[in-house]
């Protein structure tokens, strides 16, 4: 499914960006600035940082964005008419945009609060967007006709705005498409002009290498990609693609915002990495002199992990025939624990039979009732979902495996039209001694989800609240074809919130965890509150079916929130094991779940979804008449509820 996905991503993508842009052999030295006849597809961060991707909405009737900057009265002047507008053209499908491509994301924050703005601030951080539209000042204004292959129908100053819009939704040319804005502040774009420069940026020196640091790992010989990057002449031909696909912040797969953490494997572009490559091919991607290091040094995807090796252990996993059509149900496999003796891992990797079915494993040890209770906990040995790495557990840690029993192995497939069949290999590395740390997980997550039919930003919360100090070391967000961003945020007991990840834009094809290059402290008494936002709209083009109402489910084609957390106790050691705090962690979550607006109780409008079959019970279970339920009274409701089926095992 994903590669079908992939594909199909990258053929549209092709398509589109060899329409919208000329690449030449040799860039002429030129500082005229122009306004293009079509607006390159782009994916850019607003003020609360949720991403907006252009090509994403097109469907809507038109698309108005204006040139902004913070501070400046003009800008605010024209972003109060612009409402104006918005408000007039509520009800006719249009959308409405400011671009600053000057000032920081926290700046367009505090200038979008200050002036109690309702139009989002696309944040251009890197001017990108801005150079390829011919922003010159603020205040001008673009109307794209999304209709007309995002044709820019208008460029010109604010007061034409409306005589635009009119004609583009009567399907009419505009009368006048290019005037010249001359009042406003003049914006400086740093690469403006640099023609003969980015025309000289050695493919060879600079491009070559970021290409292998970032692509190649996936785009080579046996990769997970669709094709090998493994030469200058396969790149000079992709590059429309490239371009768009960086522009649109699908490549390299790396979603993390850059402005929040830091993180171990991130393998996202910097921003000088990004404007040297986007720059070089809209110079024509010269070949320059130099070495072919794509070609030379080109190689074949490794059976494991290059960085791990082969793994000091290998399970074989049945073979499962997954059928062209249908909804296959979960498939539980048990293999014999292959551990005779307590083992600790320090990494799992699980290589996928066919990555095109596989949605994803989750694993848990089975103790056999008939061994004495081992000293160490069970737990999950691996989880897979698309676009996954192998689990690398942190310094001085392990996973635990108890001796014996079983390994079982949640196999969720999803069909694709194909009959095929999946042989999945799970590769154990072993410690050679104990770990000082034992390597602990939870799942922050929400069952009674609701998600309306239709909803473009419908958002939930969930939350689970530490008993003592814990180090943070991997955060992993999971949801399906609905989920659009998500966030993560510590708030501690005295109400300080911390941002711990964030992704602008989720993508269900590339679920990956993300290791904090140091651990994170979590203070006792600390929440860690995870936001998803989902679009259940027409918009959406994964969106099995926008018009039901949605709840928690186990297939693709329904919906989950779901946000493991990988840490380990303080004071807990391989000597010295707290399942007592696992055990009061794991009674936060109920009311954790529900708790929409997070004060420790439960309204009866919080329960929704799954949820609400206890509002019959609401009532009688609210003992102290308080019009809300308190941990002890979610006890009596039978408050230890936990996640269904696939979230009660460890991903």
């Amino acid at each position: 499914m994903k590669r079908a996905l992939l594909a199909s991503t990258m053929a549209a993508a092709v398509i589109g960006a060899v329409a919208l842009i000329g690449l030449s052999a040799t860039a002429a030295p030129t500082t005229t600035v122009s306004v293009p006849e079509r607006a390159d597809n782009f994916q850019l961060t607003d003020q609360t940082r949720l991403a907006h991707e252009l090509h994403y909405f097109k469907d809507a009737k038109a698309i108005v964005i204006m040139s902004q900057l913070n501070g400046s009265d003009a800008s605010r002047k024209s972003a109060a008419q612009l409402e104006k507008i918005k408000a007039a053209y509520a009800d006719k499908g249009v959308l409405f945009y400011m671009l600053n491509s000057r000032d920081t994301r926290d700046g367009a924050a505090a200038e979008f609060k200050k002036q109690g703005y309702n139009i989002p601030i696309l944040v251009d951080e890197m001017q990108l967007v801005g150079e390829s539209l011919g922003v010159k000042r603020e205040g001008e204004i673009f109307v794209i006709d999304p209709k007309a292959q995002f044709k820019i129908s208008y460029h010109g100053p604010l007061a034409e705005t409306s005589k635009a819009l009119d004609a583009v939704l009567a399907g009419k040319a505009v009368a006048n498409p290019r005037v010249d804005v001359k009042a406003g502040t003049e914006i400086t774009f740093a690469e403006r002009g640099k023609a003969v420069q980015h025309a000289n940026i050695s493919y060879s020196d600079e491009v070559a290498p970021i290409l292998q640091a970032k692509c190649v790992t996936c785009h080579q010989k046996g990769g997970i990609a669709p094709f090998a990057m493994d030469s200058y002449d396969i790149v000079k031909a992709m590059a429309p693609m490239i371009r768009e696909s960086v522009r649109s912040e699908r490549m390299p797969p790396y979603f993390a915002d850059p402005h929040i953490g830091t993180f171990k494997n991130d393998q996202g572009m910097t921003a000088a990495q990004t404007k040297t490559l986007i720059h070089w091919i809209e110079a024509g991607a010269p070949r320059g002199d130099g070495r072919d290091a794509l070609k030379e040094d080109a190689s074949q995807a490794p059976e494991w992990p290059t960085y791990l090796g082969k793994p000091d252990v290998i399970v074989d996993l049945p073979g499962f025939d997954v059928p062209a059509s249908g909804i296959v149900e979960y498939q539980n496999m048990r293999v014999d624990n292959p551990f005779k003796e307590d083992a600790w891992l320090r990494a799992i990797s699980i290589k996928p039979g066919d990555r095109s079915v596989l949605h994803h494993v989750v694993s848990n040890h089975m103790a056999d009732p008939k061994l004495p209770k081992s000293k160490i906990p069970g737990g999950s040995v691996g989880s897979y979902t698309p676009g996954a790495e192998a689990q690398v557990i942190a310094t001085d840690a392990g996973a635990p495996v108890p001796a014996g029993g079983k390994l079982n192995f949640q196999m969720h497939y999803t069909t694709t039209g194909k009959a095929s069949t999946d042989h999945t290999q799970i590769g154990f590395y072993t410690l050679k001694t104990p770990p000082k740390f034992i390597k602990r997980s939870t799942v922050i997550g929400d069952f009674g989800l609701k998600i309306p039919a239709g909803a473009a930003r419908h958002e939930e919360v969930s939350y689970q609240t530490f008993p003592a100090d814990a180090y943070v070391y991997t955060l992993y967000p999971h949801s399906h074809y609905r989920g659009y961003s998500v966030e993560l945020k510590s708030v501690t007991p005295d109400g300080k919130e911390t941002m711990l990840l964030s992704l602008p834009k989720y993508d269900f094809n590339w679920q990956r965890d993300y290791d904090p290059e140091q651990p994170i402290l979590v203070k006792k008494g600390t929440k860690l509150v995870a936001k998803w936002i989902y679009d259940n709209s027409d918009n959406n083009r994964a969106n099995p079916d926008s018009k039901r109402d949605i709840t928690w489910g186990e297939q693709t084609h329904e919906e989950m929130m779901y946000f493991r957390v990988n840490y380990r106790w303080a004071d807990e050691t391989v000597d010295n094991v707290r399942n007592d705090l696992q055990a009061q962690l794991m009674s936060s979550m109920s009311i954790g779940m529900i708790d929409d607006n997070i004060d420790g109780l439960i309204q009866e409008s919080e329960l929704k979804g799954m949820m609400a079959s206890l509002k019959p019970r609401f009532k009688a279970l609210d003992v102290d008449n308080s019009g809300a339920l308190d941990a002890t009274e979610m006890k009596a409701a039978g408050g230890g509820m936990r996640m269904p089926r696939d979230a009660d095992i460890d991903l």
